[in-house]
């Protein structure tokens, strides 16, 4: 059974540096901005949305633009996050080999 000690251990392990890239993602920010930055969005690592700021002279452009604008720039934003957790997370999870699952 020393083979299932040593996957505890891993897991723990695992488990810890989940617990501690979590905490990182939260206090990371990614800021994206569109339309030549007339919006700009700040959105954490683990994928909360911080910030949301209009250029007040974008918002006098045909409301169908400024909409398309920021639905592009929420869009971009939440990719860019998802795409950091993802690389963040597999750095963490790539490391740790269970046996039987891979």
């Amino acid at each position: 059974m020393a083979g299932l000690g040593k996957l505890v251990k891993q897991a723990e392990k695992m488990k810890r540096g989940i617990e501690a890239l979590q905490a990182q993602l939260e206090a990371k920010e990614i800021e994206v901005t569109s339309g030549g930055g007339a919006v700009k969005i700040k959105i954490s690592g683990s994928g909360k949305f911080l910030a949301l700021a209009l250029d007040p002279e974008f918002l006098k452009e045909d409301p169908k633009l400024v909409s398309e604008t920021v639905l592009t720039a929420v869009q971009d934003a939440a990719k860019q996050a998802k795409e950091y957790h993802e690389a963040e997370m597999q750095k963490i999870t790539g490391a740790f080999q269970m046996p039987g699952l891979f």
